[in-house]
């Protein structure tokens, strides 16, 4: 049986949550230490631990048919590898940072000046785009140092908390870029590998939507139902069910968890009480 080859990143945030959502999707995995691939026991995937920064050609020579990495490492090293979904997670940025005490006051001020970053690619096109000069010092690992020891005036480098400009004295100053995990795929990818990916991709998708949802449950007296109804929204409409005390009746509905606390608000200043929320493992649409 063909299987579908898929790189992750070795170690790392991004591996972490990567088999994450293997598992979350029912693949189930039995990688040891160190190994360098494993094949999953109930779904034809083997999956590649690779560096970062080599996935893009690998998928490029079809050595893996598909792969979970930062987008920001697609736009710096694999722009021509296409992407087939957004997974979500692993977010980050692609940041400009300078030392505290200097008083920047716009873009402008890089003019000249010169910046430590393993993001090349992604600097000049920003630099290109704001017709900017400067001098690129391209450095992999340990970016932050370099405006300390004097081999920079900033650095681009990728930021997640900002702990790390903070202790080496940098700001942040200009976004470049807003990052999350994305799903690649091999332009060289075979017919019978691709709806493997599908079937993956299908099952991501699922997850993904169930993450982003709360289940929810409520009773109601029957007069307040449709004043309720317009703050619910549902995946069609909400399910309404009689309880035993008359005049009133159950509401289950499903809202995104971004709104979740404005439409309990809502839903309380409404009549709705006994609310119940749940979180959703799979939401199949």
């Amino acid at each position: 049986m063909s299987k579908l080859k898929i790189a992750v990143q070795k170690s790392g945030r991004l591996h972490d949550d990567s088999m994450k959502i293997l598992k979350d999707v029912g693949v189930s995995i039995d990688n040891g230490r160190d190994q360098l691939k494993a094949s999953a026991k109930n779904f034809p995937l083997e999956v590649f631990y690779l560096r970062n920064g080599d996935i893009p050609q690998y998928l490029r020579d079809g050595v893996v048919d598909a792969a979970i990495i930062g987008e920001n490492i697609l736009i710096e090293k694999g722009i021509d590898i296409p992407i087939v979904e957004k997974l979500g997670f692993s977010s980050c940025k692609v940041s400009l940072a300078v030392p505290k005490a200097i008083k920047f006051k716009s873009i402008q001020d890089l003019q000249g000046k010169r910046i430590a970053t393993s993001y090349p690619n992604t600097v000049n096109q920003f630099l290109s785009k704001n017709n900017i000069e400067a001098q690129l010092h391209i450095i992999n690992g340990s970016v932050e140092i370099a405006p300390n020891i004097g081999l920079a005036d900033a650095i681009v480098d990728i930021v997640s908390s900002g702990s790390t400009l903070f202790k080496n004295n940098l700001k942040e100053v200009e976004v470049l870029l807003q990052s999350e995990a994305v799903l690649a795929v091999s332009p060289l990818i075979s017919t019978k590998n691709e709806i493997i990916l599908n079937q993956l991709k299908f099952r991501f998708q699922s997850v993904l939507k169930g993450r982003q949802s709360k289940y929810v449950l409520l009773n109601a007296p029957n007069n307040k139902i449709q004043d309720i109804l317009k703050i619910l929204p549902g995946m069609k409409s909400p399910t309404i069910l009689p309880l035993a005390e008359e005049g009133w009746s159950s509401l289950h509905s499903v809202i995104n968890k971004n709104d979740f606390w404005e439409i309990i608000d809502e839903l309380k200043a409404k009549g709705a009480q006994g609310i119940l929320v749940c979180p959703i493992e799979n939401m199949v649409l």
